[in-house]
């Protein structure tokens, strides 16, 4: 991979899924199929590849089990495959975080990018006015927050390579789509143009709005410190990431997030 994430986990692509390193520990990857998310793609009918992305969530390294478990945290790895969705890149749906049933509300997400280059596009509500929209050009070392309510699916910005990132998530992990599914897909549908780069078309099911393409933000108000992973700042000090299972920690800054 172009990035160390400070855990051995390798993704692989035949069969895709993860390998890992004899000192962690981790599930068999679940698969996520191209049927499975036609209903929020703008072309339900496309061709693309069978399997679009293999997701493993709880893994870590064995003498930190304990601790994730005792802090309610969870490290999740999902790969993407190369290729695309008819003009869509490889993405997964859009989703909020469920309330969780431990603190209550929603709970945000830290994303790590591994290899690949993603755009995290996030937006502020599942109604027909979706708020404020962002899409974040992110790549390998680069860590993109999505607070808590927010809508937020993730793009693999080249088809010609997967993408495998990591992330941050409460233990009482859980999606809901009902919002995004109403309005069949997200407020922008990222396509390919004709010189494979990418441009956004507005879902007309929602009411205007505007798209705000951006690099990642400064999260050093959330304890992210450029070049050093997340896994790792995690091990050098772990109270870092309580404000993953427990968003009210850090209330102010989520009044006034951007992405």
């Amino acid at each position: 991979m172009e990035f160390n994430p400070g855990i051995d986990i390798r993704p692989a692509t035949n069969p895709m899924g993860f390998a890992y390193g004899s000192d962690v520990f981790g599930p068999q990857a679940e698969l996520r199929r191209l049927d499975d998310i036609r209903g929020s793609l703008m072309n339900p009918r496309c061709e693309g590849p069978d399997v679009v992305y293999a997701i493993a969530m709880d893994v870590g390294k064995h003498h930190h089990r304990q601790l994730l478990h005792g802090m309610h945290l969870l490290y999740g790895v999902v790969t993407y495959a190369a290729g695309r969705l008819g003009r869509e890149p490889v993405r997964s749906q859009g989703h909020i975080h469920k309330v969780s049933s431990r603190c209550g509300r929603s709970t945000p997400e830290v994303y790590e990018i591994w290899s690949g280059k993603a755009v995290i596009y996030l937006q502020e509500y599942a109604e027909d006015r979706p708020g404020r929209c962002f899409a974040v050009e992110a790549h390998p070392g680069d860590v993109v927050i999505v607070p808590p309510d927010w809508v937020h699916a993730t793009v693999s910005a080249c088809p010609d390579e997967p993408l495998t990132f990591g992330a941050w998530c409460d233990r009482d992990y859980g999606f809901v789509y009902d919002g995004v599914r109403r309005h069949n897909g997200i407020a922008w549908f990222p396509v390919y143009n004709g010189q494979n780069e990418l441009e956004w078309i507005a879902n007309p099911r929602y009411q205007p709005s505007e798209l705000i393409c951006k690099k990642p933000g400064d999260y050093t108000a959330l304890g992210i410190c450029k070049g050093l992973s997340i896994y790792r700042t995690f091990e050098a000090s772990p109270e870092t990431f309580r404000y993953v299972p427990d968003p009210q920690t850090k209330e102010q800054v989520w009044q006034t997030f951007e992405p």
